[in-house]
């Protein structure tokens, strides 16, 4: 992070909190860090009470704490006291890169190519070699990144950043205030085939677009596919990570966020604030409610009616251990059915029938024979 010194009550002032200490107000920083690494020039911050312990061993000028740390915050040093420590370093971040890092020209930079029939709103930014087609609308105080490529009659809003390299397709749109990172490609055919004996696979033409909402992010080589008839939908608010993968007709709701590696095949609804692991997969045609968590490489097999937390892998083991209990759910079906003739036979007082000799699972694979 680049060396930039500034007082605590300017960062008070500009964002509000309590700052306690000593001579708090007059002391200064020069970068922000976390607790185990800072110096006396570092404002750091707690909002985990597990790294309690860290409060009186760090070094930081300045930790950011919640109302319960004030006290033995203060005693080492200067402080903020805010109720939330994590949305108050967020927006923090905030704040010192734009104060840090240049902000992007206003203008076309003299390489880009602009078609005359799109329309360039006021203060937006153009990068080199970037390709805007004809009717392309581009909001006001919008950065188009070295190298983007917007189709036709596309719509980017107003405060929207494209990092360099970013392919944005014809008739798509995106709110206001979106980020989309480099290499990400919104509008690409979805994956649609009518299957014959005599031609293979013959393409169906993808005939919707992209739709996304205000204050979406979407991560560095992500994609999202352009509808088949209507349109693949990305809903306020909505943060996507790097190297995810969204099908055609997905529609995803407001808030919701999915981490990286994760994948939704095509015609399947996600609800509003919902969270994905990493690596997860969502099947098609599925409807998940809103407020359904994901846990990282979970397979989504099924629509999930009721909010709550969803797990779908299968435990890490050692491979010993993980071999035998591979063989014991290849046997499941029969094991179920050896229990329900036990069942009976109590029922009827019988003594059940042995219709194969019990034998010690083996590892898959081996051969089992005498």
């Amino acid at each position: 992070m680049t060396e930039h010194a500034v007082a605590l009550g300017e960062i008070v002032a500009a964002l509000g909190g309590d700052l306690v200490g000593e001579r708090a107000h007059a002391r200064q920083v020069t970068r922000i860090g976390p607790l185990e690494d800072a110096t006396a020039s570092t404002i750091s911050f707690l909002a985990n009470p597990r790294y309690r312990a860290q409060l009186a061993s760090t070094s930081a000028g300045c930790v950011i704490v919640a109302p319960a740390l004030g006290e033995e915050a203060a005693a080492r040093g200067a402080a903020i006291v805010t109720p939330d420590p994590y949305l108050y370093f967020a927006r923090l971040t905030q704040w010192w890169a734009a104060r840090v890092r240049p902000g992007a020209v206003p203008g076309l930079h003299v390489s880009a190519v602009v078609d005359p029939a799109a329309c360039i709103g006021l203060g937006a930014s153009i990068g080199a070699l970037s390709v805007i087609e004809a009717g392309a609308r581009i909001g006001d105080g919008a950065v188009i990144g070295a190298q983007c490529f917007v189709g036709r009659d596309a719509r980017i809003g107003a405060g929207t950043r494209l990092h360099p390299r970013v392919t944005f397709g014809f008739e798509c749109t995106i709110g206001m205030r979106g980020i989309v990172h480099s290499g990400a490609v919104i509008g690409a055919d979805g994956f649609g085939f009518a299957p014959t004996r005599e031609l293979g696979y013959v393409k169906i033409e993808q005939l919707g677009a992209v739709r996304i909402g205000d204050d979406v992010e979407i991560g560095a080589n992500t994609c999202i596919d352009r509808g088949t008839l209507g349109d693949t939908v990305v809903g306020d608010g909505v943060k996507l990570d790097n190297l995810i993968q969204i099908a055609h007709n997905v529609r995803i709701g407001r808030g919701t966020a999915m981490a990286g590696c994760s994948a939704v095949a095509g015609s399947t609804r996600i609800g509003e604030r919902c969270t994905i692991g990493g690596g997860a997969g969502i099947l098609g045609h599925l409807t998940l409610a809103d407020d359904v968590h994901i846990s990282a490489q979970s397979t989504v097999s099924r629509s999930i009616a009721k909010p709550g937390v969803y797990t779908g892998f299968f435990p890490l083991d050692d491979n010993r251990a993980w071999e035998k209990n591979a063989v014991t759910l290849r046997q499941l079906h029969a094991l179920r059915e050896r229990v329900r003739q036990l069942e009976r036979a109590a029922r009827a007082g019988q003594a059940p029938s042995v219709t194969q000799q019990e034998q010690e699972p083996q590892p898959p694979g081996r051969d089992t024979t005498p």
